[in-house]
């Protein structure tokens, strides 16, 4: 083997590892770009630099989140290509009217915009009212995190009639909801911290859920009134920064219209 052959490759290391998550072979990627497996094997193993076009190509092809692209840029000694303001800061101005507008149009019914790790970034007027039916929100320091609210034994957990499907059903959509589908390091530490909370089973990581019904409903208990819940999840269609293809707008619904509460 030369030496050549041999030089370490941040770039190829990352594009490696983006394959195997995606379960593409070489020649897979290399067929879906149009370029040769002996270019893609030279990249990985450091023997050709790639273009930025060509890592940008590639980002595409793997379906690479748009923070973990920045990362294959700097790999491989180019700038940065997406930004990353704050989620409310004034390049993000069109994207939070229309969240502030889809939070409005959905009164009086909870909606919550989160973040990639759940914490809430903002809410409408409906879903402080609701929640607080069951705990103490000053309890919890802002930005909250909906799935310590949901998880934690002081607060929505013993409102919940059917907490072991919606337990399960709240980890699956953790992965299902990963922005690529890829659970970062501070999601893997949230699960843990989850996972370490009293009551908490370890087989709801990996449970399935009924398939008896459309949605997993969240059954919440309320002075000896039960109602149920569903969410319908929205993200943004065409993220160029950071922050907008992070964002996820979460808005409830009750599953039976006449048994909201009020």
């Amino acid at each position: 083997m030369t030496t050549s052959q041999t030089i370490p490759s941040p770039v190829g290391d990352l594009l490696r590892q983006w394959r195997a998550v995606r379960g593409c072979s070489q020649l897979e990627l290399a067929m879906d770009m149009g370029v040769s497996q002996r270019h893609i094997s030279f990249i990985e193993s450091g023997r050709s630099s790639p273009s930025r076009a060509l890592l940008l190509g590639l980002s595409n092809a793997l379906a690479i989140p748009l923070r973990d692209r920045n990362a294959l840029l700097l790999a491989a000694g180019y700038a940065p290509m997406y930004a990353e303001p704050a989620w409310d800061a004034a390049e993000m101005r069109v994207v939070h009217r229309a969240l502030e507008r889809m939070l409005k149009q959905h009164e009086p019914y909870p909606a919550l915009v989160l973040d990639s790790h759940w914490n809430v970034l903002m809410t409408n007027e409906a879903a402080p009212r609701f929640f607080s039916q069951f705990v103490e929100l000053a309890r919890y320091p802002k930005p909250r995190n909906l799935l310590r609210l949901m998880f934690d034994p002081q607060g929505l957990r013993p409102f919940v009639a059917n907490w072991d499907a919606v337990a399960a059903s709240l980890f699956q959509r953790i992965r299902r909801e990963a922005v690529g589908g890829v659970i970062d390091d501070a999601t893997r530490d949230l699960i843990e911290e989850l996972l370490a909370m009293p009551g908490v089973s370890a087989d709801w990581r990996t449970a399935e859920a009924s398939a008896t019904s459309p949605v997993v409903p969240i059954r919440f208990l309320h002075d000896g009134r039960e109602t149920s819940w569903f969410s319908m999840v929205s993200t943004v269609g065409t993220p160029q920064t950071l922050a907008a293809q992070e964002l996820r707008v979460e808005c409830m619904f009750p599953v039976d219209e006449g048994g909201a509460l009020a």
